[in-house]
C-alpha cells in the first residue's frame, strides 16, 4: 500500500479532531455512526464538511450497504494518525521511498528534522481478510478477534517491546526509536537482506554464527519463529589488520535479525515445531544458496532447553510479559495471525479491503517524498 502523505498539510484542526473521533468510535463499532462521530469530536458546527474532506482523500470510507449512515477508518487514516503523532514528537519529519512490502507490513525510509534516515514499519495484519467484514455485524462484541486495527496495534507493540528487550541484551537488532498505533520507527541499518547475497567468503562461519544466535535466543527464553533469509540482514565491513608490516583487509559479515511479531516463548505449546523450523530454514538456505552442509547434526530443541536461563541471564519471554505485552495479548495476536495467514499460509495477492473506495474518494498517488506537515 502506498503511503501518500501529501494531504497532511491541508488537514485542518477540525479535520484531525474528526479523524480521531472516527478512530475512537472504531473501538466499539466497525462502522461508526455519523452522529457518534460528531458527538465524540465535540464540534458544535457539525462534522459533515470534515467527513467529506476526509472521505475524499481516502482516510475514512462509507461502508456500502450499511444499515445506517456511518464511516470506518481506513488504513490510510490510521497511517495519518500515527504520522501525526510522530510529527508532534519530532520522530519523523519526512517520508521517503518504500523499501519493503509483505502481506502483513509495509516498510518505508523516513527522516527526522536533522535529515537522519530511519525506518518506518507499518503493520497491516487485516488487509488480506479485510473484505470479510460484514456490514450487519457492527458492534465489536469480540474486538480481539475481529478488529484489524486492534491486531495491527498489538503486532507493532509486540515487535517494539521485543526489539527493545533484545537490543538491551546486546542482540544484533535495529534500535527501536518510537511506536505509535500500528507502526514502529527504528534505526536504518546499511545492510543487505541475506536472500539477496549470492556468495560469502566463509559460509561455515556465517552458518555457525546464525545457529549460535538461535541458541542464544533460546537461552533468553525465546524462539524467533520466522528465522530465515528474509528476516536476516547482512552488514558488510572491511577490517584492516597489520601483519608483518603489511596491511591486510578482511571482509567481516555481521548478521542483523529483524521482524519479531511472531516470536514465541520456549514454553509455547508448539515451541519445538517453531525451533526446528527456524533451524531447518537456515540449513536449507545454506545448502541451496552456498552449497554448504554442516557436518554437525541439530541443534535440537532438547539442546536448546538446556540453555534456558544459563549463566543467570534474564528470560525475556517473562520480562516482556511483565513490561506490558501480556500473555492475553500474545494469545489474541497469535490466533489472529493464524486466521489471516501471516504464518506462511496467506495469499499476499488477495484482495485488500483498504483499497475499497467510497463515493467521495479520489485515488491520486503521491510523489517519491513528502514532508509530514503541520496540521491547521
Amino acid at each position: 500500500m502506498r503511503l501518500d502523505t501529501k494531504h497532511m498539510r491541508y488537514l485542518t484542526a477540525e479535520d484531525w479532531r474528526t479523524l480521531t473521533a472516527v478512530e475512537t468510535g472504531s473501538k466499539n463499532h466497525e462502522v461508526v455512526p455519523t452522529a457518534l462521530i460528531g458527538q465524540i469530536s465535540g464540534q458544535r458546527g457539525g462534522v459533515h464538511k470534515n467527513i467529506s474532506a476526509l472521505a475524499k482523500v481516502g482516510l475514512i470510507a462509507r461502508l456500502k450497504n450499511a444499515k445506517y449512515d456511518g464511516y470506518r477508518l481506513t488504513y490510510g487514516g490510521l497511517d495519518y494518525l500515527a504520522l501525526n503523532t510522530y510529527r508532534k514528537r519530532k520522530d519523523v519529519y519526512s517520508v521517503g521511498n518504500q523499501i519493503g512490502v509483505g502481506k502483513e507490513s509495509d516498510i518505508f525510509v523516513v527522516a527526522d528534522e536533522k535529515g537522519v534516515q530511519r525506518v518506518l514499519k507499518i503493520h497491516r495484519l487485516g488487509r488480506i481478510s479485510f473484505r470479510t467484514v460484514k456490514a450487519n455485524r457492527d458492534y465489536l462484541r469480540n474486538k480481539s478477534s475481529g478488529s484489524w486495527m486492534y491486531m495491527s496495534r498489538l503486532a507493532a507493540l509486540k515487535e517494539f517491546t521485543f526489539m527493545t528487550a533484545l537490543r538491551e541484551n546486546k542482540f544484533p537488532v535495529p534500535e527501536p526509536l518510537a511506536q505509535s498505533r500500528h507502526t514502529i520507527v527504528m534505526s536504518l541499518i546499511d545492510a543487505f537482506p541475506m536472500r539477496q547475497i549470492s556468495s560469502v567468503p566463509d559460509p561455515a562461519s556465517l552458518y555457525a554464527e546464525l545457529i549460535a544466535m538461535i541458541m542464544r535466543l533460546a537461552q533468553y527464553g525465546l524462539i524467533h519463529g520466522d528465522f530465515n533469509e528474509f528476516n536476516i540482514l547482512i552488514k558488510e565491513e572491511m577490517k584492516k589488520e597489520t601483519v608483518d608490516d603489511k596491511i591486510t583487509e578482511t571482509l567481516i559479515l555481521t548478521p542483523i535479525l529483524i521482524d519479531f511479531p511472531q516470536m514465541v516463548s520456549v514454553d509455547h505449546a508448539n515451541a519445538e515445531y517453531y525451533f526446528d523450523r527456524d533451524v531447518n530454514c537456515i540449513k536449507r538456505f545454506f545448502e541451496r544458496r552456498f552449497h554448504f552442509t554442516s557436518d554437525a547434526k541439530g541443534p535440537y530443541f532438547k539442546d536448546a532447553r538446556k540453555l534456558i536461563g544459563k549463566d543467570g541471564v534474564t528470560r525475556l519471554d517473562v520480562s516482556v510479559e511483565a513490561s506490558g505485552f501480556s500473555r492475553k495479548m500474545a494469545k489474541e495476536l497469535e490466533a489472529y495471525m493464524k486466521e489471516v495467514g501471516v504464518d506462511g499460509d496467506g495469499d499476499p495477492n488477495a484482495a485488500r479491503g483498504d483499497e475499497e473506495s467510497s463515493e467521495n474518494e479520489d485515488g491520486e498517488e503521491s510523489g517519491d517524498e513528502a514532508d509530514v506537515a503541520e496540521d491547521g
